[in-house]
């Protein structure tokens, strides 16, 4: 596993999603900004942790799919079913 580039798309990533550019929210009362939702995601010498969900060691092949995705410079193909309109 290649964490620096892993790190380093994870930032241009990070980017395109809209990092520190606010958004505008409608409520009842006129409107607020706020930042874009983040979704965590830890890296550990064996595995990650997305999302706050179950601990996924390297040698599960879906952890291994989601890692290629972001080392190829794409969100995780696994969020498309959450995210349908892109992240």
């Amino acid at each position: 596993v290649d964490f620096d580039l892993i790190l380093e798309n994870i930032k241009y990533l990070n980017l395109l999603a809209g990092e520190g550019v606010s958004q505008i929210e409608h409520t009842l009362q006129g409107a607020r900004l706020r930042e874009p939702k983040s979704l965590p995601l830890t890296l550990y010498q064996n595995g990650i942790v997305m999302c706050s969900g179950a601990f996924r060691p390297y040698q599960d092949p879906s952890t291994q799919q989601c890692l290629q995705d972001i080392m190829d410079g794409y969100f995780p193909s696994e969020l498309q079913p959450r995210y349908p309109d892109g992240i």
